[in-house]
């Protein structure tokens, strides 16, 4: 008689998809409400069960070994059945249709794998998204034409918006760019920047002006993805947050003024059905943990 395979820990699989995600397992211990030496324990676990090393760490960060990055599709996938078939005991499922909003930078990094979730774990879910600046969303929110909508803490507070936390403003520059360099110079320090209003592009202008760092707007976009094209290209660097931060950019080290920190709104229409509210509320507040200031 061949002997049974071993049988995959739910809770272990949680604990390795949650590391691997938030990049930290004191992170998806904290989003687990479990303490790390659990988590540790539970991947310990599923490496015996799997026969194999999961994860390394690189530095300060965790890397997938290849059985990781072969075992971290399965977890995911049933992770989500499990989930689903909890939800079916319970009637939990979501039906109906669902409008949801998103500022640029929260639309091209958060809302992809958000809806690829939802649309897996809620097949009878009819989802429409749209990705706006923050004023429009403001107004759509108000207008009640998104049931919910993921913003930049607006200046005017809107009516049923919860406060998620805070996530740092950086200067952002290719390697086109010598930002140093140009301090140096005395030469006034080209700006890649949206049109206004806009309060990154305040931020920006009022922190430089504070250093006596002379300054011009070099590019003027219209949209996010023009924001990264012109900064790659080297017309200039921009502020903003490292949410969604392409590749091919970073995180400039030259001596610039702190920019401070940026709010984030999640805004829920309360005739949404509470259970649907519950469930975006959890996906969207785990999706922002590691960007997140403690």
């Amino acid at each position: 008689m061949n002997k049974l395979p071993a049988s995959l820990d739910m809770d272990a699989l949680r604990s390795f998809v949650a590391g691997v995600e938030y990049g930290s397992f004191a992170l998806a211990a904290q989003r687990l409400c479990r303490s790390t030496s659990a988590v540790s324990a539970q991947l310990k676990k599923l490496e015996a069960q799997c026969g194999a090393e999961l994860v390394v760490r690189q530095g300060r960060k965790l890397a997938l070994t290849p059985g990781g990055e072969i075992m971290l599709s399965y977890a995911r996938r049933l992770l989500a059945l499990n989930d689903e078939a909890q939800r079916a005991l319970r009637s939990e499922l979501l039906n109906g249709e669902l409008r949801i909003g998103m500022q640029e930078d929260f639309g091209e990094s958060i809302m992809p794998n958000m809806l690829s979730q939802l649309s897996r774990q809620h097949p009878g879910l009819s989802i429409t998204a749209r990705v706006e600046r923050n004023r429009v969303l403001r107004q759509a929110a108000i207008e009640k034409t998104v049931d919910i909508a993921l913003l930049w803490q607006p200046e005017q507070a809107i009516d049923e918006a919860e406060y998620l936390g805070e996530c740092p403003l950086a200067w952002i520059a290719s390697q086109q760019i010598a930002v140093a360099a140009l301090l140096a110079s005395g030469e006034p320090l080209p700006l890649v920047m949206f049109d206004t209003p806009c309060q990154m592009r305040s931020r920006a202008i009022a922190a430089l002006d504070g250093a006596g760092i002379a300054w011009r707007v070099a590019f003027t976009s219209l949209s996010l993805s023009g924001i990264w094209a012109a900064v790659q290209a080297g017309l200039g660097i921009t502020l903003r947050s490292p949410i969604g931060l392409p590749p091919y950019l970073h995180v400039t080290d030259a001596p610039l003024p702190a920019a401070g920190t940026l709010g984030i709104t999640l805004w829920q229409n309360r005739n949404l059905d509470p259970k649907a509210q519950r469930v975006l509320h959890d996906s969207i507040s785990g999706a922002l943990v590691p960007f997140l200031l403690r």
